[in-house]
């Protein structure tokens, strides 16, 4: 009987220890990146920035220093609308390293100002908070796809 017991306990140890390992499936990424465009078109971009950015944020914009850190990104944002401005984008691609950590997303944005329509690539990388949400710390991109 204490023979049993031991094999038992030693199967249960053995097959209980295993390893969780993390998502990187890069689907989870590719949902992150189009809440974040979904939030910017019903919300404004500023707001969906803010919502969706990591404390360590960065955003590296053309012409100007990067923008860094959450409280960083909210006082760039002061005395300036968006109300008139639609900035959508939609993720061609994405990466998880196999930690499940970190990952990125690239595509096409389009924004639309009036009567003007600009569109260009971006580049996304978002990291987990702890809480283990996807946000965004570095966004960048570039215009030049044409009207």
């Amino acid at each position: 009987m204490r023979s049993r017991l031991t094999i038992l306990c030693i199967t249960f140890l053995l097959f209980s220890c295993s390893e969780k390992k993390p998502i990187t499936d890069p689907t989870v990424l590719i949902d992150a990146d189009n809440a974040f465009s979904n939030y910017s078109v019903k919300n404004g971009f500023q707001k969906a920035f803010i919502e969706f950015a990591h404390d360590s944020v960065v955003l590296l914009k053309a012409n100007r220093m990067p923008i860094i850190g959450k409280q960083g990104l909210i006082d760039s944002y002061v005395g300036k609308s968006d109300s008139n401005i639609v900035l959508t984008w939609k993720p061609a691609k994405a990466l998880i390293a196999q930690s499940g950590e970190l990952g990125y997303t690239y595509g096409f944005w389009t924004f639309i100002a009036q009567h003007d329509t600009t569109r260009g690539t971006y580049l996304t990388i978002w990291k987990k908070n702890a809480s283990g949400q996807w946000k965004f710390i570095l966004d960048t991109g570039n215009s030049g796809l044409g009207k």
